[in-house]
Order: structure tokens, then sequence, then C-alpha cells
């Protein structure tokens, strides 16, 4: 392929997970190393450039790899547990593979065999995708003002994306561009590709080390090879938002249970009881009791939400049917509700149930609270209650887009 050609960086080969024990396995390896520096990272803005390359040796970035290109293509429910578990050690580590694995899936949906053969294969050697997708100042966030447009035998793109996460982390940057007749394409451009600038200026309260910054397109030569047409996607019954969406709900599930881990942690070690519990340590005091199992029953339901979702997935993935797809669109709507209100749910009460001096900044543990925040307002939740609503009650089908 020409996109070989471009390609400006060393070989590399990762390690080759075998089945999806060892992917568990290995995402818990990890996320107990990853977690030891978590909250430095997040109070410094240390990005996680070493992180980030020990988790694509690891393996773990290949493991939707179709089984025909060399993959093990484990089930989305695995893949939602291990982003959880990445996610629990890390909250930014967690979101940065989130693109990378759309990115999988869109190729599996609409590459050319040979688009497949090779970008599979890249991902097998530990190559790491990011995107450049998101825009502001277009008319919705579903609008992007980013074009491709005919240039010799290939491509030309100009624009401007706002947020870029996993990019400044990446082997390859995936554009995603309108053409002519404004149809969303998806083009992949080898990290140091002349004409991209990527500006580390991401400034949210929370997830601060995902990288999520921008990128400027000006004049950037893409060969016709590396170009995918992403909208014809959204033609039929298709998987890619759905296992998108559960990632998103994924690692809301992973903030949620660090937040919920770092409150029984503080609460045994470090919390006074209240003056009328009547009780002599904080872990004693009945309502503090009611309310972390409180929390830790959503906490399971989301957990088994996930588990539920991602076998739906799989099915509309084998079966490609409007049923089947309707139906993992609608358990994966549901699955993200209810991690948005868990996360944020496990990461105020923290606070309500260790006390006062969990909100001293050298424990950083407010940084729960402003990654589940963060992320979750990548989308809208209410938007969730309408497309489950609108289907029971007047029987309309959510419309078919990456964030469904």
């Amino acid at each position: 392929m020409t996109s070989q050609s471009l390609q400006a960086k060393a070989e590399r080969t990762a390690y080759r997970i075998t089945n999806e024990s060892e992917a568990i396995e290995t995402a818990h390896r990890l996320s107990a190393r990853f977690a030891e520096d978590a909250a430095r990272r997040d109070r410094e803005r240390v990005l996680p450039y070493e992180e980030m390359n020990e988790l694509a040796r690891s393996g773990l970035l290949a493991i939707t790899v179709p089984k025909a290109y060399g993959g093990i293509d484990v089930s989305n429910a695995i893949l939602g547990e291990v982003i959880a578990i990445l996610a629990e050690a890390d909250g930014s580590i967690g979101q940065i593979p989130q693109n990378h694995f759309y990115i999988l899936e869109a190729l599996r949906m609409e590459g050319s065999e040979a688009q497949k053969a090779f970008y599979f294969g890249r991902a097998l050697e530990g190559d790491k995708f990011g995107n450049a997708l998101s825009e502001i100042g277009s008319k919705t966030v579903g609008h992007y003002n980013t074009t491709i447009r005919p240039s010799g035998t290939g491509f030309v793109i100009n624009g401007k994306k706002f947020y870029s996460t996993g990019v400044l982390f990446a082997d390859w940057i995936v554009v995603f561009a309108n053409d002519e007749d404004e149809k969303l394409t998806m083009s992949f451009l080898p990290q140091g590709t002349a004409g991209i600038e990527i500006i580390d200026d991401w400034d949210g309260i929370g997830q601060r080390t995902t990288g999520s910054g921008t990128t400027i397109l000006k004049n950037v030569a893409v060969p016709p090879d590396a170009v995918i047409r992403h909208h014809q996607s959204f033609e039929r019954p298709q998987t890619i938002g759905s296992v998108g969406q559960l990632i998103q709900a994924a690692i809301d599930l992973g903030i949620a249970r660090a937040a919920l881990r770092d409150t029984i942690a503080f609460v045994n070690e470090r919390s006074r009881p209240w003056m009328d519990a009547g009780v002599d340590k904080a872990s004693e005091d009945p309502l503090t009791i009611f309310k972390v199992g409180q929390v830790a029953v959503r906490i399971d339901a989301a957990s088994s939400l996930i588990t539920t979702a991602g076998q739906k997935v799989d099915v509309a993935r084998d079966t490609l049917n409007e049923a089947a797809a309707l139906e993992a669109t609608l358990a994966v709507a549901s699955a993200k509700v209810l991690t948005t209100e868990a996360a944020l749910e496990a990461s105020n009460v923290l606070f309500e149930l260790a006390g006062t001096q969990s909100a001293r900044e050298s424990h950083n543990l407010d940084r729960h609270w402003r990654n589940a925040r963060t992320h979750t307002l990548h989308d809208p939740v209410r938007w969730k209650f309408h497309a489950i609503g609108n289907y029971l009650l007047n029987g309309i089908q959510p419309p078919r887009n990456g964030a469904l």
C-alpha cells in the first residue's frame, strides 16, 4: 500500500495475547502499575507516554482484531471489562484507547481487504490509532467543517479539530473530514505527516492527561488507499456506534469503581465517625454502611449492564440485521445511562462519607469527580433516555450514528 511508504516510524513487535482470560489478566497487571502514580500524573499533568507504550507492547490494543487477520477478536463484554479495569487505575489511560478501538471497528465494517490487512497488521504489531474528530464552531457536535478534496491522484485535507483524544500518543492520526458531497470520511495518516500540527492545549478540569488537544490540518496530502468512506457505515445496520458507546460506558464504570475503592480505604483508615453515631469507627456508622452498599449495588448493576450490552453487540455484529442492531443500541444506551449515574454518584459520595479530610488537595481525591464530570459530558444521557423512551412509546428507532 502507498500508506506503508508514508509510515515514518520503526517497526515494532507487540506481544500477542492468545485468549480472553489472558486479556483480563494483562489488564489487571498493567493497571496495578498504572494506579501507583495516577494521582501524581493528574496533579502535575504528566502525560502517560511510557504507560501508553507499555499498553501497546502488552498486546491489549490488538484484542479486537478479527481472527481472519490474526487477532483473537474478544467479545465486547470482555473489551468493556478491560477498559473498565484500565480506567479504574487511571481514568485518562482508560479513555485514550477508546478512539483506537472505535477506529478498528470502523475498519472492520468499511475497510477494503487491503486496508484491513495492513492496518489490522499494524495494530497487531503494537501501533496506536488516535482520532482527529470533534470540532467547535460547527452547527452541532455531529457536523464538521474539516474538508477532504481530490488533489492529483489522492486527496488533500484542511481543517481544525478541537478534541483529538490520544493523538499525542498515536502512531496513526485518523482524521474525520467531509468530502465535496458532505459525506464523512476517515483518513489514516502516520504521525509526522506534513501539514499536521498537534497542540497540547487540553485544559479540561478532568481527564487531564488524555492528550485531548487541538489538531490543525493545512493542505495535508492523503493517498487514496488511506481513505475510508465512514458515512457508509451508518446507511445500514451497524455496531460501530454501539462499540464506541460501550467503551465510553466502561470508562465511567472504571472511574466509579476507583471512587468507591478510595472511599472505602479512606473511611477505614482516616475518617472519624459522626458524634451522634455512637460507634468507635467511621466504618461502623450505620448510615455510612448503608450508603457504601447503595453505591456498590449501583456499580454492580452497571457492570452487569455492560456485560449484557456487550453480548448483544456481539450478536448484532454477527447478524448485522435491523432487529439485533436495535437491541444492541438500546442495551448500550441503558448501560451508558447507569454508568454515568454511578460514576457521578460514587465520586460525589466519596466526600460525603470520607469527610472534610478527604477534600485536602494533597489527597487529590477530587480527580475522580473531575474525571467523572468531564468524561460524562461526551454524550448527554438525556438523549439516551429519549432514544429508549421514544422507541418504547412511539416505535421510533434511534438514529444511526457514532453516539448510539
